[in-house]
């Protein structure tokens, strides 16, 4: 039998040198790969800074020959700022990969100059406590050799400041040790826009539709002149900033063991014209059914409409999916899927609106007053309408309540109404032609049965998905004002911002606030505890000290 031979501490010491050298040339592949991109990505926002300058320029020399010329510059603007907050998210990116590089260093961005803070603007001190004795030596003999002053704006609403971070420096007497105090944590590296600025500036573009060039014509008007490039670049660094909230909010959302989704149409920029994007929402909210976990709303974006981004957003999650009848949601159903088996619960919001469409007894009669043609009234259509409608009656009963008192209830009172109903909707179709419009939508509710009755088989399940339809509802909003995503990315950053206000509001908290406080603590907040800064968990710490 051989003897089993155990390397030497050279040969350890030989493998550990080559797993390190892989590392470090791991690391600055990585850093080199980030350099280029930032470097590219700041490129493309000069060029369309330049761009619209030299636009800008012809305008004021020229003046306007159309409308069309003004619209080009709001397209213009826009673009702009989603190429602006690109490049500061890939120069974080850069600094990050290049901390773990050792002959790699970061790219640094050339931004467009910036204009000194107005003079009028007030100015609050606000200087960091110097030693009272030299750290190098111990002795309390210092003498001021100066200071140095860091400007950072601030908000206060219809009233503006800039803050003064001194840090005074000093010399000690015995020793000629110079030492003045680290500089305190700031938003973003080298950033000027102070958390309660860049909080508002964030809610205003993603919470209040809000343009970035239309924000900055008021505070021009409030006398504080910033570009759009500026701005959008805080809007980039502000989304970099907020991304492990986001990612927090993902990993909460898709804990959930009952999730409503569906998605909306976002235009986004391409070429000279718009290609129709899409936003996906997963909401999770237990309340109805009287859930103890907070609720949340998690954006995902997307170029198209395709049935794989669906399958990625929820590749990871099982349980109940409470939406439309969208086909990519197809495979998500299918038996012996992994991890887990989703189960597919209808919407009786969507089957009884197809119903209620050929009944509007209302809008016939409007429409007929105004001398408009007015479709067909069809007495099954109505009373298709009457029988959905005693189901919700049972439901608003029992809104609230926990899984088992709203089962127990649903079986009692719910069940047979929905045997009736099935019944009668299987005789109706009998009597219509295949192409008929009452057809079409009894077969959307018969060719899906299994889904609409799986509230009877479950108190968590909800009658319709109107969760995830109010969650989507700022997007239709801010489609009449921004119109359009100026890129891919503006439309992620519209998912991560959309994601934290949507769910801060879910929570009946002030986004806008909880936004300033977050920013202003998460640079140096311990990476262990950043669920301290989720807004179910702020909303409480804020209650305890009011209380």
């Amino acid at each position: 039998m051989e003897a089993a031979v155990s390397p030497t501490l050279d040969d350890v010491a030989a493998l550990k040198a080559l797993l390190n050298a892989a590392t470090r040339r791991a690391d600055e592949a990585e850093a080199r790969l980030a350099n280029a991109k930032a470097r590219e990505s700041a490129t493309e926002a000069m060029i369309a800074h330049l761009k619209l300058q030299i636009a800008k320029l012809k305008r004021e020399a020229y003046g306007a020959s159309a409308e069309r010329s003004k619209r080009l510059l709001a397209q213009m603007e826009l673009q702009l700022e989603d190429l602006e907050a690109d490049a500061s998210e890939d120069e974080l990116v850069t600094e990050a990969a290049a901390a773990k590089a050792l002959s790699v260093t970061a790219f640094e961005r050339k931004r467009p100059s910036r204009k000194p803070f107005p003079d009028h603007l007030p100015r609050e001190r606000i200087v960091v406590p110097a030693p009272c004795s030299c750290p190098a030596c111990g002795s309390s003999r210092l003498a001021k050799l100066g200071e140095d002053i860091t400007e950072t704006l601030e908000v206060i609403p219809r009233s503006w400041k800039v803050t003064q971070t001194v840090r005074e420096k000093f010399s000690c007497r015995d020793c000629e040790k110079i030492t003045q105090p680290p500089a305190p944590f700031h938003v973003l590296p080298r950033g000027w826009a102070g958390p309660s600025f860049l909080a508002m500036l964030l809610f205003e573009k993603y919470g209040q539709h809000q343009p970035l060039n239309r924000q900055a014509e008021r505070f021009a008007r409030e006398g504080v002149p910033l570009s759009t490039s500026t701005l959008g670049d805080q809007v980039g660094g502000g989304a970099h900033a907020l991304l492990p909230i986001y990612r927090l909010i993902e990993a909460h959302v898709l804990a959930a063991e009952r999730l409503h989704g569906d998605d909306t149409t976002v235009p986004v920029l391409a070429k000279g014209k718009t290609d129709t994007a899409r936003l996906w929402v997963y909401v999770r909210d237990d309340k109805p059914f009287a859930g103890a976990d907070p609720p949340a709303a998690l954006f995902h974006y997307s170029r198209d409409r395709r049935g794989e981004h669906p399958q990625a957003h929820l590749a990871s999650w099982s349980g109940i999916l409470q939406a439309d009848a969208y086909g990519g949601y197809g495979e998500l159903y299918r038996e012996g899927r992994m991890p887990g088996p989703i189960f597919e619960a209808g919407c009786f919001a969507h089957a009884r609106r197809k119903f209620f469409e050929l009944a509007d007894v209302e809008g016939a009669a409007r429409k007929k007053s105004r001398g408009e043609r007015s479709g067909v009234i069809y007495p099954i259509a109505l009373e298709a309408v009457q029988r959905i409608d005693a189901l919700f009656d049972i439901e608003r009963a029992v809104n609230g309540s926990s899984a088992a008192e709203r089962l127990a209830l649903r079986q009692e009172q719910s069940a047979s109404l929905l045997a009736e109903l099935h019944a009668w909707l299987t005789e109706q179709l009998g009597k219509l032609s295949r192409n008929h419009d009452l057809a079409k939508a009894i077969n959307y509710m018969l060719r899906r049965w299994a889904a609409f009755s799986r509230f009877l088989d479950d108190g968590r399940v909800c009658l319709t998905n109107n969760a995830a339809e109010r969650a989507l509802r700022c997007v239709p909003l801010g489609r009449k004002a921004w119109l359009f995503c100026g890129s891919d990315r503006g439309g992620q950053r519209a998912a991560i911002l959309y994601t934290l206000i949507q769910t801060a509001r879910l929570n009946d908290i002030d986004s806008q606030a909880w936004l300033a406080d977050v920013l202003d603590r998460i640079a140096s907040h311990p990476v262990s505890r950043l669920d301290e800064l989720l807004p179910w968990n702020w909303q409480s710490k804020h209650a305890a000290i009011a209380a």
